[in-house]
């Protein structure tokens, strides 16, 4: 069955429950698996994974049956799927780095699947009290009065670590403000632009060939642009300021279909990286090492107090090859303490080789689909937006991971969705699942309604 008729069937939820099954399955398979290959024991902790894997699964799926009967059938399984293998895989660095008691690393495992709960839980909150999303468009400014404040809030209350502003500390938890704003600004643009996507689209002067924008209409773009560039600035997040500065113009592209946005947001947004990339000491040295990962490894790298992470990265996966070496059978600890966050990628690509990183990467590429699918389903212009806008952010944000990680881009520093260590994180991406299933049940009951 293609996934155009998947999403036309009318038993999607008995589909879902069937996907549902065989990832918890898939996934207590690898957290006992791990656990014998690497100490020759059933980890002590499988019975309470099981049973929190198959909460992840039954409830939501349960309060879909009642509340969106006819939400998309594969988004809840494809959350829970990388939930889980985010789950194997810490579990499977929290051993190696217990072995490494040189490192001083924290047990991750446990904290991350109450994370998971806790996600969850909000997803199914949301999906009871949130009945029609397009209420949300009553209060977007509001949400993105909320998303500036939070979005400057760890320029001047939050705490630097590792060279970058990106958390505030509350107590004993650390929370990164930027995870809520990508959902946050996701909704502003959408309820914006339904409203002045006539003028956007307004031709202006032609220049190469490219049908520019008119020069009043530039604003919205600029304004943008420089909030993203401050962020990097005095925040030196560069992961965030490129999720926030790229869904604005996928959203802007989509609600005006012209080419002329994608080009100006392009070239600003090479012109600001360039210039902040410069002057920005923190920022300049990510993109010094990305131009030379190996010098950390000589004397003058060694001098200079350059990282590794990125040239271990490298050198992991190139050992993983096609296949990988066997899950367990690596070294993440090379990497130090950003192997269960940052580079969590990297172990994958070791133990599970070209492979395994394809298949992660596919998951994300299909969940993305289901959200784009959802936006052309979507009858109003409101939800089109939304959910091309969120699906967009995963796709950035999936995107900037792997490819610092990879030596594609300069590193972000930002959380790999659903895999890496970050209860922040963790709850954003689940609120971001709770909005697309809520607007997919809309629409599907706009053209089907429910028997």
């Amino acid at each position: 069955m293609t996934f155009a008729a998947l999403a036309q069937a009318p038993n999607r939820r008995r589909t879902e429950a069937r996907l549902l099954a065989l990832v918890v399955a898939i996934a207590v398979f690898g957290y006992a698996y791990t656990g014998l290959s690497m100490t020759g024991r059933l980890p002590g902790g499988l019975p309470g994974f099981s049973v929190s894997m198959l909460f992840v699964a039954l409830v939501p799926h349960l309060v879909l049956r009642r509340c969106a009967p006819r939400a998309d059938p594969l988004i809840l399984p494809l959350a829970t799927l990388l939930s889980g293998i985010g789950l194997v895989l810490l579990h499977r660095l929290d051993i190696t780095y217990a072995r490494s008691r040189h490192l001083k690393i924290a047990e991750a495992t446990s904290g991350q699947l109450v994370w998971t709960v806790i996600g969850v839980a909000v997803c199914i909150v949301i999906l009871l009290v949130l009945r029609d999303h397009r209420i949300l468009q009553r209060y977007i400014y509001l949400t993105m009065a909320v998303a500036l404040v939070l979005l400057m809030a760890p320029a001047f209350f939050g705490a630097d670590m590792y060279g970058a502003k990106r958390w505030i500390l509350l107590g004993p938890l650390s929370l990164q403000p930027g995870e809520f704003v990508k959902i946050m600004i996701s909704v502003f643009f959408a309820g914006y632009l339904t409203v002045n996507r006539d003028a956007l689209a307004l031709a202006g002067r032609r220049v190469m060939g490219i049908q520019l924008p008119p020069g009043r209409q530039l604003g919205p773009i600029f304004t943008i642009w420089v909030v993203s560039l401050l962020v990097l600035i005095f925040e030196r997040d560069l992961g965030t300021s490129l999720i926030f500065f790229g869904v604005f113009v996928i959203m802007l592209y989509m609600a005006t279909g012209r080419t002329s946005w994608v080009v100006c947001g392009l070239l600003m947004a090479v012109v600001g990286a360039a210039v902040v990339g410069s002057l920005e000491p923190h920022v300049h040295g990510r993109v010094t090492a990305w131009l030379d990962p190996m010098r950390a490894f000589t004397k003058e790298g060694a001098a200079e107090h350059m990282s590794d992470q990125l040239g271990q990265a490298l050198f992991s996966f190139g050992s993983g090859g096609i296949s990988g070496t066997g899950l367990g059978q690596g070294h993440p600890e090379l990497i130090g303490f950003a192997g269960n966050s940052d580079f969590i990628l990297t172990t994958v690509g070791e133990e599970l080789g070209l492979a395994g990183v394809m298949a992660v990467l596919m998951l994300y590429v299909l969940l993305a689909q289901r959200g784009l699918r959802v936006g052309l389903t979507a009858r109003d212009a409101f939800s089109k937006l939304l959910a091309v806008g969120l699906a967009g952010a995963l796709l950035l944000q999936v995107f900037v991971v792997s490819g610092g990680v990879t030596g594609l881009i300069p590193l972000t520093g930002k959380a790999l969705p659903f895999l890496a260590k970050g209860g922040s994180s963790l709850v954003a991406n689940w609120v971001m699942v709770a909005v697309l299933l809520r607007i997919s049940d809309h629409a599907q009951r706009r053209r089907e309604p429910v028997r």
